[in-house]
């Protein structure tokens, strides 16, 4: 449209600058073809002029075919879901429980209390020798504790399941050992086969029983492997 605007206007200049020697009507046919070519001009003008203004409106309030997306909201801070334990121990009713199973067990003394709260297993050993007074019999010589399994807790502390073979009156009935759970042999290893390292154990409450070991040490040293 611009174009055909540039070419009436220069049309007109060059017809100026010349005199027609045209007939009346020749004249009269070229000034009707004038007032067309200008009203043509003009209302392709009109239109540019009324899609600029459009455009600047659209501009301005913010609209547009092309609608950028908005950046999507941070999403809110999911709380940490409490991991489920693999097993719990329960020192107040001398009792674990893991897949459904529950079984006896003896724990800490008064004097040498386990240790409670969530701990993680990160060791096991299907034999571990010891110092017997470290495993709570107050001797010196060596033992061979079977299917131990080592738990550790979020401040570092240390502790561990086991079998308690020397003295199998115990799980269940009184407290034997110096701070680690001791479980009947059977039950040791069934518990061993289901917890792997990274498994999760709550110990959960204290014992709490008049119950204690015999004064003798009945059914105690000589179950015991010796090194």
């Amino acid at each position: 449209m611009s174009d055909e605007l540039t070419s009436g206007l220069r049309e007109l200049a060059a017809e100026g600058e010349t005199s027609p020697s045209l007939t009346g009507a020749e004249i009269r046919g070229r000034a009707g073809r004038r007032r067309r070519r200008r009203r043509t001009a003009l209302a392709a003008a009109g239109a540019s002029a009324a899609g600029a203004l459009a455009l600047v409106v659209v501009v301005s309030l913010g609209g547009g075919t092309d609608h950028g997306t908005p950046p999507a909201a941070s999403p809110a801070g999911t709380p940490g879901v409490p991991v489920t334990p693999n097993a719990t121990v329960d020192l107040s009713r001398r009792a674990l429980s893991a897949s459904g199973r529950t079984m006896p067990l003896t724990a800490g003394t008064a004097k040498t209390p386990t240790p409670t709260g969530r701990m993680t297993v990160t060791a096991k050993e299907t034999v571990r020798r010891m110092v017997a007074e470290d495993v709570g019999l107050g001797e010196k010589y060596d033992v061979k504790i079977p299917w131990v399994i080592e738990l550790t807790g979020s401040d570092g502390t240390k502790s561990f399941v086991a079998a308690l073979t020397y003295d199998p009156k115990a799980p269940g009935n009184y407290d034997r050992t110096n701070g680690w759970i001791g479980l009947r042999p059977h039950d040791a290893q069934w518990l061993y086969a289901r917890l792997d390292v990274g498994a999760v154990v709550d110990i959960e409450a204290s014992a709490d029983s008049t119950s204690s070991p015999p004064a003798n040490g009945a059914g105690g040293e000589s179950g015991a492997s010796g090194g």
